[in-house]
């Protein structure tokens, strides 16, 4: 037995001992055995922690989305009961098609008094470019709140080419129009307040997509896949999560979100939706062909899509 002061080693047994004015301390093994077990508390708690945290995203997405319905609204209202024409549009005057439905800024005006960018439009309403962005994303795009207060003149410093166009996270549905199927079956996202006619009620939605360019064979979302990886952002896009997967085989388990035109979100599943994909023409015909720069397939609430 060695003692220096308040510290005993005990030779014999391998065993540390630090005590202060004599007292017995905690042994080597008595250290290791709470930490051991500490490390069994911690590894039991942490996953419930990421689910805690999760949730809590998830609340917030439909907040997000509860208050954009809301500011939407209120544009109808100071705007004779229409919402501002969609901006995933690439074109001028009646030469123009549609485009990535998760566009927050354009490529271009398709006429001197449309805007290009969603901010345009509603950053009277909306001043915190949070509120358009899913918190459940994996990155959070740099410039987002420099885009969304620059609205049209939005001009990404990273890049060489003149009013960049910008896609972010969740689907915007109002004043576009989506091809479904054969007929042809269209989506007509609301143009009024109302919903008028054909028009469907669903202002937006959490973007849950197939065969996107960024992501051939694979699903993406802003909401997490489990086990899936994630595509970072680049100048244009925000990052999303992604899986390898074929939408005729299997759907991801995850939770989406919708807004509709009287205010209310709800959750829906990948088995509720239906493929909407990126239609060539104004009137909705015919859809864009798989592969390439395709923005591939876009799935809506099922019950949203008339």
């Amino acid at each position: 037995m060695l003692g220096i002061g308040g510290l005993e080693i005990d030779t014999r047994c391998h065993h540390i001992s630090v005590g202060i004015g004599g007292a017995r301390a905690f042994t080597l093994v008595e250290l290791l055995v709470v930490i051991s077990i500490v490390s069994v508390l911690l590894a039991i708690a942490v996953p419930g922690l990421n689910g805690a945290r999760r949730q809590a995203r998830a609340l917030l997405s439909m907040h997000n989305q509860k208050e954009v319905a809301g500011s939407i609204n209120l544009y109808a209202m100071d705007n004779d009961d229409l919402y501002p024409p969609s901006v995933a549009t690439v074109g001028f005057g009646e030469a123009w098609n549609w485009s990535d439905v998760t566009r927050l800024i354009g490529y271009e005006k398709r006429s001197p008094q449309m805007h290009r960018s969603l901010s345009a439009y509603l950053r009277r309403y909306i001043a915190d470019a949070d509120m358009m962005f899913c918190p459940n994303a994996p990155q959070k795009f740099r410039y987002l709140q420099e885009a969304w207060d620059a609205g049209d003149d939005w001009d990404n410093p990273e890049t060489d080419v003149p009013f960049d166009p910008l896609n972010g996270t969740y689907c915007f549905y109002w004043g576009y129009t989506g091809y479904l199927g054969e007929g042809p079956r269209l989506f007509r996202g609301p143009r009024t307040a109302a919903a008028l006619g054909s028009q469907s009620r669903l202002l937006m939605s959490d973007y849950f997509g197939y065969g996107h360019w960024r992501t051939p064979g694979a699903f993406a979302s802003c909401e997490r896949l489990d086990g899936g990886d994630f595509d970072p952002q680049t100048q244009i896009i925000s990052a999303w999560w992604k899986l390898d997967g074929d939408p005729s085989v299997a759907m991801p388990n995850v939770t989406l979100r919708a807004a509709y035109t009287d205010g209310h979100v709800e959750s829906y599943k990948p088995s509720e939706a239906i493929p909407m994909r990126v239609a060539q023409t104004p009137e909705g015909v015919p859809p864009f062909p798989d592969g390439g720069t395709s923005a591939g397939q876009f799935f809506i609430p099922r019950s949203a899509s008339r």
